[in-house]
């Protein structure tokens, strides 16, 4: 490959590392790299090499276990030339092989090339908190990097948007499992691995969440265990070599990370970062800055205006590398930009909902089931008295809560809930698909990588199941993706505790009755671990999230954008949606007869993806 090729690829990254580039091209093998400087500030340059220059490795992220790994490997015989994680890949490759995978603890994609077999290793951390891209070009070269634009920049790629990953978007909001949005080019899915060698891939799973038989509970004695094992998890995150942070939203799994922090911390040094709204259904920086108080950290807030945010949504999709249509990137962004300006790296909580059964869709999964069983008249009345109740605007607001709950209790255990968080249920009459497309991708088909989430373990229960499927889904694809992009976007690294594969295999093996209860509360164990660190009235707070006015903004300041991008005659010409159904969803939203938020704001930002890429009408 040219080295003009790899230096453009590489570019596109900048934003992911802006403290150094470098490359290195052989026979058979070209790779760049962006560097944030993070461990090992001046030895730590990619691509790194053994001596021999027998292996390279390129690789993005963090191993919190390094200094453990390298001290077992010192004592097998193997020397060291940096202080930092990357030659711990290096050599524990040459000591291990790909099983090294097995022995990391931390988020990263990486790929690393062995001259000496002519192979190439990728590997995904195991929850996905890394992003992996590759595709193959005509000629059989295997090109791959941590975002989409990286791959775009090659000269050869002609992007074109790939059906599967269109109707996959449109109803997940973001692209489930393997899919990307772009023809021809694939992710390497979380805990997943492809060796490459002779113009032959294959690819396996090295590491799965295991789910099982629940362990014996032992009352205070387990919550103590999972305290001390979550205590290990923070503290292995605190290495750095820069300024370094925690995110705080004032619910009980930031609150749980900034107290664990304080531990081993003085509070006074302890740096923690808020934004808050000045809508108050959106604004929960009353809440951070209580616990920051209790804890004695050094807090830092900013306030931002609710309607002067949506000037600067547009222009933060349009840098996405493909479309993601949770909202709630916006203020994720604003957080990761406002840290940026004092640390490099901050603790996030991301995780815990998923692994501790904590959405709102969990207390309504039992409800649901009931529903499913009450009469055919008493469902056919809710339906009614659903349709007549106002629509709001409001954050959670009652008419979309429950046309929410009704577009989907009636499904099976296996699609409630990925129905729940869909922005389009395939094959409706409100599926906005193109009807060429529609039939080719039937609700089986899209809701196909959830599905097979939800039936991956085996002998475990229905809650299990479902936790299983978000992190596979919602989790790994939504959440942590949302975070990679928008932190990495200002060059900030996040880093999530709940995600220890030590906390997540414990997690999967305490009783679901201990992470939920019912139609009760749910993170039962965190909130017995943290009794004694947070107030109650943290532990105990019902459940909001990072949410933004949408549905308001598109009757408002974000109505002229909406018009624009889903103008009918660009609908038509562009061939990808129906125009008689998207036009009826905008005019149903704008005549307040219905909330479309979601499904408007979905095709909105694939249109502003498909601007800023230069992709035009469906062939």
């Amino acid at each position: 490959m040219p080295r003009s090729h790899i230096e453009a690829m590489t570019a596109a990254l900048a934003h992911r590392g802006p403290d150094g580039e470098g490359f290195h091209g052989a026979p058979g093998i070209a790779l760049g790299h962006r560097r944030l400087k993070v461990i090992d500030l001046e030895g730590g340059a990619q691509p790194m090499s053994d001596p021999a220059e027998s292996v390279w490795v390129v690789y993005n992220g963090e191993i919190y276990n390094y200094r453990a790994l390298r001290e077992e490997l010192a004592q097998r015989g193997r020397s060291f030339r940096t202080e930092s994680d990357t030659e711990v890949l290096i050599q524990g490759y040459l000591e291990w092989g790909p099983e090294l995978l097995q022995r990391l603890n931390g988020m990263f994609a990486f790929a690393i090339w062995d001259a000496r077999q002519r192979l190439l290793i990728m590997a995904r951390d195991p929850m996905g908190q890394k992003p992996l891209f590759y595709g193959t070009l005509s000629d059989g070269t295997l090109l791959f990097a941590s975002e989409l634009r990286g791959l775009a920049a090659h000269p050869a790629l002609s992007p074109e948007v790939d059906p599967a990953g269109l109707a996959g978007y449109l109803t997940f909001e973001y692209l489930p499992g393997s899919l990307s949005m772009v023809r021809g080019i694939r992710k390497l899915e979380p805990g997943h691995r492809m060796i490459h060698k002779a113009g032959r891939s294959e690819l396996s799973r090295y590491w799965t969440i295991p789910f099982g038989e629940p362990m014996s509970w032992k009352g205070r004695e387990t919550v103590e265990a999972f305290r001390d094992c979550f205590d290990r998890a923070v503290e292995r995150r605190l290495m750095s070599d820069v300024p370094l942070g925690v995110f705080l939203s004032g619910g009980i799994d930031s609150s749980s990370v900034a107290a664990s922090v304080v531990r081993s911390r003085p509070p006074e040094s302890v740096l923690t970062f808020s934004i808050g709204f000045d809508q108050p259904s959106f604004d929960e920086s009353g809440h951070a800055r209580r616990v920051a108080t209790h804890l004695g950290t050094n807090h830092h807030e900013a306030t931002f205006s609710i309607r002067s945010m949506s000037d600067t949504l547009s222009s933060v999709t349009k840098g996405l590398d493909e479309p993601l249509g949770d909202a709630s990137l916006l203020p994720t962004y604003l957080l990761s930009s406002f840290a940026r300006e004092t640390v490099t790296v901050a603790l996030g909580g991301d995780g815990a909902d998923e692994l501790l059964l904590g959405y709102p869709t969990f207390r309504a999964d039992p409800v649901a089931r009931l529903f499913r069983r009450s009469p055919a008249w008493l469902r056919h009345l809710s339906r009614r008295l659903a349709a007549r109740l106002p629509v709001k605007s409001s954050n959670f607001s009652l008419d979309f809560v429950v046309s929410s709950f009704l577009r989907a209790a009636e499904r099976d255990d296996a699609l409630r809930h990925p129905l729940w968080l869909a922005s389009v249920i395939p094959g409706d009459d409100e599926d906005p698909l193109h009807p060429e497309l529609r039939e080719l991708f039937p609700i089986h088909r899209v809701l196909e990588p959830a599905v097979r989430a939800y039936h991956a373990p085996s002998n475990v229960g229905h809650l299990e199941r479902l936790s299983a499927q978000y992190c596979a889904t919602y989790l790994a694809e939504d959440i942590l993706q949302k975070v990679d992009r928008a932190s990495m976007a200002v060059s900030l690294e996040v880093r999530a505790p709940f995600m220890d594969p030590e906390v997540v295999s414990f997690l999967a093996r305490v009783p679901s009755r201990y992470k939920r209860r019912g139609v009760g509360a749910g993170k039962v164990i965190l909130k017995r671990a943290m009794g004694e660190r947070l107030p109650s009235s943290i532990l105990h707070r019902k459940k909001k999230g990072f949410g933004i006015p949408m549905a308001e903004w598109l009757k408002g300041p974000l109505k002229p954008l909406m018009l624009e991008l889903l103008d009918p005659d660009r609908t038509s010409d562009a061939g990808y949606f129906d125009v008689a159904v998207v036009n009826g969803l905008v005019r149903a939203h704008l005549e307040e007869r219905r909330n479309h938020r979601k499904t408007l704001w979905t095709l909105m930002v694939f249109e502003l993806w498909r601007d800023s890429v230069g992709i035009g009408a469906r062939s």
